[in-house]
């Protein structure tokens, strides 16, 4: 939701199921303003690649994409349980690039919820959106076999 200080926050996947009906219109602004910045700032490129402040914020700025494309984000409930399957975003804490500017998109949901099935489709898609908007996506397969996308800004 949005917090009078610090803006549109777009969900990454870790927190609790927000409210639809108001966040459309906030999310649909959000986009439209990363989709502007890109044109202001990077030239030629236009909105075809990341502004610098999507590479400082990624977490963030890799959901706001994954969210506006209609994605689903996971979400939990208030004791930190998965209530949904979807997408979740965090700073890249393992893998081949760990902490060097990656951001890690992978698909979980409740258990049993079939969350690992559908992953490598879903994953597929997600990295197709973001390599859309200029984002460098890889898939790898981590621990106990599960796949997870990892995204890079363009070098």
């Amino acid at each position: 939701m949005t917090d009078p200080g610090r803006g549109f926050e777009p969900a990454t996947g870790d927190g609790v199921e927000a409210p639809s009906g108001r966040r459309e219109a906030e999310l649909r602004t959000a986009y439209e303003g990363l989709l502007q910045i890109r044109r202001l700032v990077n030239g030629p490129a236009g909105a075809a690649v990341p502004a610098p402040w999507e590479v400082r914020q990624l977490p963030r700025a890799v959901a706001l994409v994954l969210e506006a494309a209609g994605i689903p984000p996971s979400a939990l409930d208030a004791e930190g349980r998965r209530t949904r399957t979807g997408y979740r975003v965090a700073a890249s804490g393992s893998g081949p690039a760990a902490g060097a500017g990656h951001v890690e998109v992978t698909w979980v949901g409740p258990p049993g919820g079939g969350a690992a099935e559908e992953e490598q489709e879903r994953l597929t898609a997600c990295a197709a959106v973001l390599e859309e908007l200029g984002w460098v996506c890889l898939l790898y397969r981590g621990p106990r076999r599960r796949r997870f996308l990892e995204v890079e800004p363009p070098r």
